[in-house]
């Protein structure tokens, strides 16, 4: 019996052995495989890869390690794939604008496919570089852009939106954190695009669906999401899909829902909002099986516009607020600026930005300082690609380390720092600076970059010209360090709102 376990442990053992260095032998061969001119990096280990060297609490710090060792293009390894990290504006610049289609592509993400991301319908966001984006995209761009459905133009219902926002923060009799509010506000905006109409910031069904894309939109940075991801055979096991997926399936039925709804009182004479000219460029193609208006695509893509366009805008807003407490004689200024050029009466609109370069300085800084996304969504190679002496092979995904151009120390004066001067020159003038790049750039560049901008202008400057906002006397100065997720936003605070004049 001894002799017996010991020739099983023994053949375990020897198992076990064969088993970890042929892990070796194919992290080797495949890292000889990519080529002497593939970009380095740090050592991984079998199947893991650098997944245990990563901080996951501040990924920017590591990244910045990484590039101090490896320079401004790395490679990590991560569940036996390879990914490429681009850093620095000059690496950033050759690759997202003077190569433009070489890193137009996207990866396949599978655990997307279960949310519905299949097949062609795969909106604008995972849509692989081809046909059907670019038609998605230039629907999407161009209906935003000449955004006059229904009754209001889009700066209009903005405009409107930011009023609601003022007084939902006025009714707040003392101090309060003002994350809901926004994300009320800056929800309804997409939610005016989309369906045609804003809800009020008490109702129950609306609060339901925003509490469901904020737990959803932090559930896609945890671990079981990403290690289903990479791992796409444990999409079979059902139960372990649904836990990770749960919140997504209730943010889908919600939109088929509203779909259903507009495609029972469509009217091809009355366009009220974007699923309605959805409907009536499927309509244009029936029968055309080429064609990338499908029912899946309006599901797909009307999620993606809220994905492109509530969290990244409400956590700027978060940040906007953070600064002007924690700053106040920005604040100040902002609002001496908004007096001579507004008034404390007029609202205002798109037309002011120009005649108003400090606070359009603050704005940019805002973005820049506060580094909402810092990697952007991956990219992938859409053929061999060349960089900084360096060949990628094509279908290598690409990750493009946004937050390394924005603080970026050969560029910015202080790139740690909120420092509004970044974005004026001697004069006072504001200065377009052309690695201000927070919505990414190239033919992947965020697709709601221009709402983004009319969104954050006017809600900033509207909220400003009619409250000041203070740190309440009975908290502490709040964290100017950033809290990790899906998108870099402030830790929570609460601020006190004082009615101006």
């Amino acid at each position: 019996m001894a002799e017996f376990l010991s020739f099983s442990f023994s053949n375990g053992f020897l198992l076990l052995l064969s088993f970890l260095v042929g892990l070796f032998l194919f992290g080797f061969v495949k890292s000889r495989k990519n080529g002497s001119r593939f970009p380095p990096g740090p050592r991984g280990i079998p199947i893991l890869g650098n997944i245990l060297w990563a901080d996951f609490t501040n990924p920017t710090g590591t990244f910045r390690q990484f590039r101090k060792e490896f320079g401004d293009v790395f490679s990590l390894q991560y569940f036996g794939k390879t990914a490429v990290v681009l850093n620095g504006f000059e690496v950033m610049k050759e690759a997202l604008i003077n190569k433009v289609e070489d890193l137009a592509d996207r990866p396949r993400l599978p655990i997307f496919e279960k949310i519905g991301y299949s097949g062609d319908n795969k909106g604008v966001l995972l849509a692989r570089y081809g046909s059907s984006w670019r038609e998605q995209r230039k629907f999407t761009l161009s209906t935003l852009r000449n955004f006059g459905m229904g009754k209001k133009s889009l700066e209009e219902r903005v405009i409107e939106e930011a009023q609601w926002l003022c007084s939902a923060f006025r009714s707040q009799k003392d101090q309060f954190n003002p994350q809901l509010p926004i994300n009320n506000a800056v929800s309804n905006v997409i939610c005016s695009i989309a369906f045609g109409d804003r809800f009020d910031y008490d109702d129950a069904n609306f609060q339901h669906l925003l509490g469901l894309f904020d737990i959803a939109l932090k559930a896609k940075n945890g671990f079981l999401f990403q290690v289903l991801n990479e791992i796409p055979i444990l999409l079979n096991i059902p139960w372990l899909v649904n836990r990770a997926l749960k919140l997504e399936f209730e943010v889908i039925e919600f939109l088929k829902e509203k779909v259903s709804e507009h495609q029972k009182t469509w009217n091809p004479n009355d366009i009220r909002d974007f699923i309605d000219a959805f409907l009536a460029e499927m309509e244009k193609v029936k029968g055309d099986n080429a064609s990338s208006f499908t029912e899946g695509n309006l599901l797909m893509t009307t999620y993606d516009l809220f994905v492109a366009g509530t969290e990244t805008t409400s956590t700027t807003l978060r940040w906007a607020l953070l600064y002007m407490i924690l700053y106040p004689d920005v604040q100040s200024k902002v609002q001496k600026e908004i007096d001579q050029v507004i008034g404390g009466e007029r609202k205002p609109t798109m037309g002011d930005v120009l005649q108003m370069p400090y606070t359009n300085a603050v704005i940019h800084e805002v973005q820049r300082c506060g580094d909402i996304v810092p990697f952007a969504m991956p990219h992938m190679t859409y053929k061999d690609m060349e960089i900084n002496g360096y060949i990628i092979p094509k279908d290598t995904t690409v990750l493009v380390n946004l937050s390394s151009v924005l603080k970026d120390q050969q560029v910015w004066e202080k790139p740690f720092q909120f420092y509004p001067k970044h974005f004026l020159d001697e004069n006072g003038k504001f200065v377009k600076r052309e690695a201000f790049i927070p919505f990414s750039a190239g033919r992947r560049a965020c697709v709601g970059e221009q709402l983004a901008r009319m969104e954050l202008f006017l809600f900033f400057t509207t909220l400003l010209q009619q409250l000041t906002f203070e740190i309440p006397s009975d908290q502490p100065r709040p964290r100017e360090d950033p809290l990790c997720g899906f998108t870099l936003g402030p830790h929570a605070f609460n601020i006190r709102a004082v009615a101006r004049g």
